[in-house]
């Protein structure tokens, strides 16, 4: 059995029917914003570039430093205020002092360098600081002398586990203490979502 083959008839071609104006005007327009937008995005990278500082610490209390005109505050901890009082063996004793000797003791008149990229609602750098080899935002936790704010919480246990620092007695949570003073909220503690949150304030901040 044999088959017969024939070509079939060739479409022609129809070029598509031209945009309407209305069409043409949001393609324009879609075109100038995704522009502006990339315009936007090269123009604040740099508040993503991690900063860094170092020379002379000035100790302003148990977490936070200035380095020649750089304010820091360590990031991922949370130190007793330093007018903050707490309780042990039946007593007040002022821990928001002595969480800052914690940290000058830490220091040991060394150079501190630390870098971070984010900022706090007072303009302070949130940084990562160092003493030499001593993390100090790690230290200043294993110390007994911050509670973790979204870091270090294993060294956190082991400060609770052996009653070091403020964890010897009784203390109100820093930013409860701050809440019940009259301060304001200083800093999110971390986590995914209060990262998110704060690269997108960062992009967003206009100053």
């Amino acid at each position: 059995m044999s088959r017969s083959w024939s070509p079939r008839p060739r479409r022609r071609y129809a070029p598509p029917p031209p945009r309407s104006l209305w069409r043409r005007l949001l393609d324009y327009g879609l075109t100038v914003i995704l522009l502006g937008l990339l315009i936007l995005l090269a123009a604040r990278l740099d508040r993503f570039e991690t900063r860094k500082a170092e020379g002379a610490a000035i100790v302003n209390d148990g977490d936070s430093i200035t380095l020649g005109s750089e304010r820091i505050r360590m990031r991922g901890i949370d130190a007793p205020e330093y007018q903050q009082v707490c309780r042990k063996d039946g007593a007040d004793y002022p821990c928001g002092k002595l969480a800052r000797q914690s940290l000058v003791r830490l220091i040991g008149g060394r150079p501190v360098s630390c870098s971070g990229w984010q900022r706090d609602r007072y303009g302070r750098l949130l940084g990562d600081c160092k003493a030499g080899s001593t993390d100090l935002n790690r230290a200043q936790v294993e110390a007994g002398w911050a509670v973790a704010f979204g870091d270090f919480e294993t060294e956190e246990a082991g400060a609770r586990a052996g009653k070091s620092g403020i964890w010897a007695g009784s203390f109100d949570e820093p930013q409860d203490w701050r809440h019940t003073h009259g301060h304001d909220l200083v800093e999110s503690k971390h986590g995914t979502l209060a990262s998110i949150g704060d690269a997108m304030r960062e992009f967003f901040r206009f100053r």
